[in-house]
């Protein structure tokens, strides 16, 4: 590697606010994707990659001890370091664009309430549709599927509904299919906006994913015919399960 990459890559470290070592280790793991590190050869020392980034040897290990607990490195006392394995990514979880698609729940998957609040406002920012309406229920959900969260979810229904949604609901169906099944209510707008985000610590935490992973955050939201919004859903998927596809003709 050049001298001229080693001192973008140590200036790069050290203008990120995320620990060097996880910053390392999403770099390791991205050339062990792209086959820069192949399968079955073996990675430079630990020596030789702390003075490519410009960083304690320390830093290194830490560095290499995530990819060694992914499985994707192994390490032979006076050999040195393998790769094992490239990352598995199984990205199953498919974030749908219509609204028949957003309806549906994901096959196999559980919904765990983890909390429920009631008569509470809206969080304080602005709507691209809609007007607040004066209480919510809130309930945060977690996704599941075969063991693994990889949805955490903030929902919001208008109180004036949410007793007309059967109580077993809550913890079965998807956000915008509660307010698309309450007798009488008609859905005039809706709307989902994506960004793409890191894991905080809380995130880390309920998805149980590594700080700064990448993950996805959903933003629907679903407007009556009183121009009200009935329904605002905040979701956070990991991002190593989640995908989009467009349908381009």
């Amino acid at each position: 590697m050049s001298v001229s990459t080693q001192g973008n890559t140590a200036e790069a470290l050290k203008k990120s606010a995320i620990s060097r070592y996880i910053q390392l280790a999403s770099l390791f793991k991205r050339r062990i994707e792209t086959g820069e590190w192949a399968v079955g050869g073996q990675i430079p020392t630990v020596e030789m990659l702390a003075k490519e980034c410009g960083v304690a040897a320390m830093t290194i290990r830490h560095a290499l001890n995530i990819l060694e607990a992914d499985g994707m490195i192994e390490r032979y006392r006076a050999k040195g370091t393998f790769v094992k394995q490239r990352p598995v990514n199984d990205m199953w979880c498919q974030v749908q664009t219509d609204w028949s698609g957003m309806l549906l729940a994901r096959e196999n998957a559980r919904i765990e309430v983890l909390s429920d609040e009631r008569d509470v406002s809206l969080p304080a920012r602005s709507f691209k549709i809609g007007k607040p309406a004066p209480a919510y229920r809130h309930l945060q959900r977690r996704h599941t599927r075969d063991g693994e969260a990889f949805l955490l979810a903030d929902v919001y229904v208008a109180e004036r509904i949410a007793s007309q949604i059967p109580e077993d609901d809550y913890s079965i169906k998807t956000a915008l299919r509660l307010v698309a099944d309450v007798p009488g209510l008609v859905i005039t707008d809706a709307t989902q906006t994506l960004t793409i985000d890191s894991a905080d610590l809380y995130i880390s935490e309920k998805l149980d994913i590594p700080i700064s992973n990448p993950v996805a955050r959903v933003e629907r939201c679903a407007v009556d015919s009183n121009g009200e919004l009935v329904l605002v859903a905040d979701g956070t998927y990991r991002g190593d399960r989640v995908r989009i596809d467009f349908k381009l003709r």
